[in-house]
């Protein structure tokens, strides 16, 4: 049994909301820069207290995923790097706080997995309302507290279609059935309430579709000074197409690619820049250099460069996303955005500059036609609708923490012993996390399934950097 904070007492205090994310800048991914928006704006108002907990690599582990050889000697010194990079986007201070929680990189997944029991992180008289951004990859291995008992409220935020990524592998049908199955045991174990960023995820119980994400400030800006060269009657955008993203297969390259290849006499004359890093770099450019077209690769870069603000066409053909950031941001910026008709952009439909085909010959005409034409004007709702002002409000909406919130918790907990069938399904969830917490907690059955090596508990020099307990030894004064 955990501390909680007793009904009466929390309509007069402060919501306090942890978000617990899998990834950190400088790793330039969605769930590094989506939750630390989050966390600013949910901040902004000063009406809740906000932590935003992030994985703490150890330099080896740093070495590996940051980018042009950045790495932190302490926490103090990554956070002060994150504040820094998020203030020159947003042009306000930030007043969350970042905890840090152990955490190793796996080379085969490309992704950080968590060390021992993550929620420890937040005291438990802190512990009220959890965001887990990205909940199956969160609780996979996830031995320790229970969220639901640490916390009083558990939400859930799906970022990626790991089903997807995984059918590309090898035996990939089996290993998304096994992966469908197990993402929907943890989570539903874990979390009271679960938000899809888009259909193109696996469906969820308890589980609602919004995009609570939006666009860095910085997007819009550039878009303002478009809007401003169109109405003065200048050329606006003075080059033709790209793209931006990670350069491996699986994030729309092959499907690109393999348009211009079929259709390179109705594409006659196309010229198309790539842009991205990545494993599969050498590939994409030698598969670029066998095309008629004239399409050029180049190493990756920051998407708000001034190098990209004259493009009038972004060609995304990726249908891995769950709601592409770049996408947005393309359409932030005023452009013409030629995108799959696929449920990872039923967002971007709303606006009159996303163009989407259903197949190759949908592609060739969207994207000849956008070539053609001149964007329209975004407007002011359009701008709203992109921002992360507007993402918080669908945020509080799709998670309930409005000011209907408490009440209906309460409600909830004197209903609580009401109904036998409520009893019934909470001992069997009992039942099923109480599997889980045993099987999480044996190195044998961990590899099984996937956990890193040694990653049941921090060892002495995460232990150390974090100021945690040592393993065998004593704490950290």
């Amino acid at each position: 049994v955990y501390p909680k904070l007793a009904l009466d007492d929390s309509m007069d205090r402060k919501q306090q909301i942890a978000i617990f994310t899998t990834a950190s800048l400088p790793w330039m991914t969605g769930t590094s820069v989506n939750p630390l928006f989050r966390a600013a704006y949910l901040a902004k108002d000063g009406e809740r207290d906000i932590t935003l907990v992030i994985p703490w690599l150890s330099i080896k582990h740093q070495e590996l995923v940051y980018p042009t050889n950045t790495t932190f000697g302490s926490p103090s010194e990554q956070e002060a790097y994150v504040h820094q990079w998020l203030e020159q986007r947003t042009a306000f201070k930030s007043s969350f706080k970042i905890r840090f929680y152990p955490g190793k990189f796996a080379v085969d997944k490309r992704s950080i997995l968590p060390v021992g029991d993550i929620s420890e992180v937040i005291p438990d008289e802190e512990a009220d309302i959890a965001v887990l951004e990205e909940p199956e990859h969160l609780t996979w291995f996830h031995h320790g507290k229970r969220w639901k008992t640490k916390f009083r409220y558990v939400i859930g935020i799906v970022h990626t279609n790991y089903l997807e990524y995984v059918r590309r592998e090898k035996n990939g049908r089996l290993r998304a059935f096994l992966l469908k199955y197990m993402n929907s045991w943890v989570v539903s174990i874990y979390c009271h309430k679960v938000i899809r960023l888009s259909a193109a995820t696996q469906d969820y119980p308890r589980s609602v579709i919004c995009n609570v994400h939006g666009v860095n400030p910085k997007f819009l800006e550039i878009g303002k000074k478009k809007i401003g060269q169109q109405q003065s009657g200048d050329q606006a955008f003075t080059k033709g197409a790209y793209y931006i993203g990670k350069m491996v297969w699986s994030k729309g390259y092959k499907e690109l690619l393999r348009l211009f290849r079929d259709h390179q006499n109705e594409l006659a004359g196309l010229e198309v820049d790539l842009y991205g890093s990545g494993e599969d770099s050498d590939q994409v450019q030698e598969a670029a250099k066998k095309l008629q077209l004239a399409v050029r690769v180049y190493p990756g870069r920051d998407h708000a460069d001034p190098l990209f603000h004259d493009y009038k066409v972004f060609l995304n053909p990726s249908t891995t996303d769950v709601v592409c950031t770049t996408t947005a941001e393309a359409l932030a910026m005023g452009k013409f955005v030629v995108c799959a008709n696929h449920p990872s952009n039923d967002f971007f439909k709303q606006f009159s500059n996303c163009r989407t085909y259903d197949n190759s010959d949908g592609f060739v005409e969207a994207t000849l036609k956008a070539l053609a034409e001149e964007p329209t004007l975004l407007t002011d709702a359009q701008k709203h609708e992109l921002s992360w002002e507007a993402a918080t409000e669908r945020f509080l909406r799709a998670a309930e923490l409005d000011q209907a919130f408490e009440k209906k918790l309460m409600q909830s907990q004197s209903k609580k012993f009401a109904s036998t069938s409520i009893n019934l399904g909470k001992n069997m969830e009992d039942a099923s996390a109480y599997v889980h917490y045993m099987a999480s907690g044996f190195e044998a059955s961990r590899r099984v399934f996937g956990a890193i090596p040694g990653s049941l508990q921090p060892d002495e020099e995460q232990s150390k950097e974090l100021g945690l307990a040592i393993p065998g030894g004593s704490s950290r004064e």
